[in-house]
């Protein structure tokens, strides 16, 4: 993943922290060191943030292809390098950065 996939949306699929049924959303991202992306315009009040805080066990879907991976909110404060570099290709990528990072770890891929 070295390269920013050419798709503008990514389909992240939690498990709902009250329901425990799975609860899918479209939202913006960039690839970046092995892993996806995604900025939480509403920061921890998100309802997905706080699935995967509770739950990191997360499916994503690029295009056709699906993985299972794990999902976990990039502490600013401890990896300053990894938000600057993941805000810059927001940036570049949507002209549009401001918010908590989320990172989302692929495991398997369940559908090439």
């Amino acid at each position: 993943m070295t390269d920013q996939p050419a798709e503008q949306y990514l389909y992240l699929t939690t498990t709902g922290r009250r329901t425990g049924r799975p609860h899918e959303i479209e939202i913006w991202f960039v690839a970046h060191d092995g892993c996806w992306y995604l900025v939480s315009e509403l920061r921890e009040r998100a309802d997905w943030v706080q699935n995967i805080q509770h739950s990191p066990a997360v499916t994503v879907r690029i295009g056709d292809r699906v993985w299972d991976g794990t999902g976990r909110v990039v502490d600013a404060a401890a990896e300053p390098q990894r938000i600057a570099a993941v805000r810059a290709l927001m940036d570049a990528k949507y002209g549009w950065s401001d918010g908590l990072i989320v990172e989302l770890r692929p495991q398997t891929e369940l559908r090439p």
